[in-house]
């Protein structure tokens, strides 16, 4: 059998992690199976633990997707000439919000109140996200404002927090309003 080139393996991974979140979104964390991962990748179970040891690791692989794509929005928002300011950042970030990785994300977080693995996972995503405003609101203070960096990222903190705050109220909701478009199961 040939082997899975890195660049495949990387393919392999998150086509396993999108059809992960596909699955816990629809079903919940604790209700998705290995099978219902393996039946909507198209995969065979040998491949899914091939790149997963279990259903913890696609939980963090999962919020990892997500993660990476907002990091790449925030990193191209804070190399911007004129980066949006925090209202703006917030309102395009709500703009991008993924009802299904919404549901997730909900999930997720109510995991992390009994799960001290899921706990780690939720915790590390939320610092990261948390920073990468951080780091945002700190370039909009700097290149608009006209702030020293030193001021600028004391000044930033406060306001990143808040948008921490607000983007997951909003996550929130979303995830809310889409339940209720759901057809009960």
């Amino acid at each position: 059998m040939p082997r899975l080139t890195d660049a495949r393996k990387e393919l392999r991974r998150t086509q396993i992690a999108e059809a992960a979140v596909r699955c816990f979104s629809r079903h919940g964390l604790e209700r998705t199976s290995i099978a219902d991962i393996t039946a909507e990748s198209g995969l065979s179970a040998g491949s899914i633990y091939a790149h997963y040891r279990n259903k913890a690791d696609l939980v963090q692989a999962a919020a990892r997707e997500v993660l990476a794509r907002r990091a790449e929005v925030l990193g191209a928002y804070a190399a911007a000439d004129a980066p949006p300011d925090p209202d703006e950042l917030l309102a395009r970030l709500v703009a991008a919000i993924d009802p299904a990785e919404a549901r997730v994300g909900v999930q997720t977080w109510g995991e992390a109140t009994t799960d001290p693995a899921v706990h780690r996972i939720v915790v590390d995503m939320t610092e990261r996200m948390r920073a990468m405003l951080h780091d945002c609101v700190t370039a909009w203070l700097v290149k608009v404002g006209h702030h020293g960096p030193a001021a600028a990222r004391e000044r930033a903190a406060p306001v990143a927090h808040r948008v921490m705050a607000l983007y997951q109220a909003e996550l929130l909701y979303a995830a809310l309003r889409s339940a209720e478009r759901e057809p009960p199961r």
